[in-house]
């Protein structure tokens, strides 16, 4: 279930990304994830790419090896342009929070090549898991 709570929400347009936070079983867990302010994550997320994507937390998305995982989905023009869902997993740090922020900023997949960096946090789901987000 994808929930959007705690913040204003940007409307969706053809240039607006969507970030998904997992925060289910494992995803935002202390005890799984220590050191990580898990709470202030979405929040420094949404002030970090306000205006360029709407962020969202869902329950588990089934993918919990990589906690914390975020899907980065490409506006409907970077769609459009080709790009498709970046899983990111292990993003337990504001360092990575602010290189999702500038690539969605510069147009997020499909209009901008991402921070270099992100390679390093992307993995690949099976259909199955890409499917239930998508849906």
């Amino acid at each position: 279930m994808i929930t959007n709570t705690g913040s204003p929400r940007v409307p969706a347009s053809a240039g607006t990304c969507r970030i998904t936070v997992c925060r289910g079983c494992c995803c935002g867990d202390p005890a799984k994830v220590p050191g990580v302010d898990h709470a202030g994550q979405i929040g420094r997320l949404r002030e970090a790419a306000a205006g360029a994507a709407l962020v969202r937390a869902s329950e588990c998305l089934d993918v919990c090896d990589q906690a914390n995982v975020v899907v980065v989905q490409p506006s409907a023009a970077g769609r459009a342009a080709g790009g498709r869902p970046v899983w990111l997993g292990l993003v337990n740090d504001d360092e990575v929070l602010a290189d999702i922020a500038a690539w969605v900023r510069a147009g997020g997949p499909g209009l901008a090549e991402p921070p270099g960096v992100l390679d390093l946090y992307a993995f690949t789901v099976s259909r199955r898991v890409g499917k239930a987000l998508e849906s």
